[in-house]
């Protein structure tokens, strides 16, 4: 994720470049045997003969990802791809995965289309300057890439490989994020503090929100009704209701009564909620009742209330908090701290901290397993990936990664 351009930030994630000392690398590794001594087979899933699983981790100073082999736990192989790749994503109709490749200063970036069958690099589809972070449809077949060097948004047909459309946005476009209905592109502009908000259908931009210092990251309710905003230059959240159209009446039957028209709302700000300083991104509970802040500057994560755009609190996590990740049955929260060597674990229906598991150097991005039963943290400053038993809250063993590694998707698939 990108943050924002303040002098105090920056100097703190100068030390994302550092590397910990041989010593402390040789003795992650070593957590390895101890770790496979004490496994039992009852603690994993049982995969049948023609399941796959991967993890992807993009390495930003090796031009590579890191392909992990989910079922053996172990590393699979290295592959080149674009110079400084920063995004992958994983498609969820057909076996491919889409590592972003920002490229190199001023030159053009790239998307890496990866075969997950074979784990080859298909394709690569040219994209414009600084590429920075990559959006799929529902159908899988489109994607939207944002491009901070050249402030605007492509449009890529990923059955084609190539780009279809280029939309303009505001200076340095960080992110972009498609609502579950398809009919809103949420587009965070870093650089020009504000939100703009895109109509798919026509490739057009429909709204702009300014006063969001340095937007860093959105994401937006299962229902498609609101989005919010990280304003990571300041300590604040923006939160948008996105434009409904008018509806009718459905009509009376036997059994119920037709439900009111609706009247058609346009895009509206609706409010600007202190959080923490330095607030980088956003985690959404999976049934979207709540997002938790992560706020580098303060050390702290806010809890936001989405149905009253409220925060209820304000908790202090760990050193440098980068990266949350809600569980799937919505009761814990992993928190990434990356000037440690620890991910926190908050307790949402408790409102405390549950615990910490001591992972390698520089921990910035967060996945969990196809069934939840291991979170893979990338460590930027060791150059590895820590993979913890979520069971047992405790780390499992350490898998090598190449220099930089900045970000990670899983993918699951049966092979035919």
């Amino acid at each position: 994720m990108m943050q924002a351009k303040t002098p105090e930030l920056e100097s703190r994630t100068d030390t994302m470049n550092l590397r910990v000392a041989p010593t402390a690398r040789i003795f992650a590794f070593s957590l390895i045997a101890l770790a496979l001594a004490g496994c039992r087979p009852q603690d994993f899933p049982q995969y049948p003969a023609d399941y796959r699983e991967y993890a992807y981790v993009t390495n930003g100073g090796s031009g590579t990802v890191t392909v992990l082999d989910v079922v053996n736990l172990r590393l699979d192989r290295e592959l080149a791809v674009g110079q400084n790749p920063v995004a992958v994503t994983a498609s969820l109709t057909r076996n491919e995965v889409y590592v972003v490749n920002s490229g190199a200063i001023g030159a053009q970036g790239s998307i890496s289309v990866i075969n997950a069958e074979n784990n080859s690099v298909a394709a690569t589809i040219p994209l414009h300057r600084r590429p920075v972070s990559i959006e799929l449809d529902a159908t899988g077949d489109m994607a939207y890439a944002a491009n901070a060097g050249s402030n605007s948004i492509s449009v890529v047909d990923l059955k084609a490989r190539r780009e279809v459309a280029q939309i303009g946005t505001g200076e340095e476009p960080a992110t972009a994020q498609l609502s579950a209905d398809g009919k809103t592109l949420v587009v965070a502009n870093r650089g020009g503090n504000s939100v703009s908000l895109i109509d798919p259908a026509s490739r057009s931009v429909r709204a702009v929100f300014e006063g969001c210092p340095g937007a860093a990251d959105a994401v937006i309710l299962p229902d498609s009704s609101k989005t919010f905003v990280a304003c990571s230059g300041g300590h604040q959240v923006m939160t948008i209701a996105l434009a409904r159209a008018s509806q009718t009446a459905s009509a009376k039957t036997a059994s119920a009564p037709a439900a009111p028209a609706t009247a058609a709302l346009p895009d509206r700000l609706e409010a600007l909620l202190d959080v923490g300083r330095g607030p980088v991104q956003l985690a959404l509970k999976p049934d979207g009742g709540e997002v938790f802040v992560s706020n580098l500057l303060s050390d702290s994560v806010s809890e936001v209330y989405n149905t009253t755009d409220e925060v209820g609190a304000t908790y202090m996590i760990g050193d440098g908090p980068v990266r949350g990740l809600v569980t799937r049955d919505n009761a814990l929260l992993y928190v990434a701290n990356q000037r440690s060597q620890y991910v926190t674990i908050y307790s949402i229906d408790d409102g405390k901290r549950v615990g910490s598991v001591h992972v390698g150097d520089g921990p910035s991005a967060l996945a969990f397993s196809a069934a939840g039963h291991l979170l893979f943290v990338v460590d930027a400053r060791s150059g590895d990936v820590a993979v913890v038993r979520t069971s047992m809250r405790s780390l499992f063993t350490v898998l090598p990664a190449g220099r930089n590694p900045n970000a990670i998707v899983v993918k699951a698939f049966r092979v035919p």
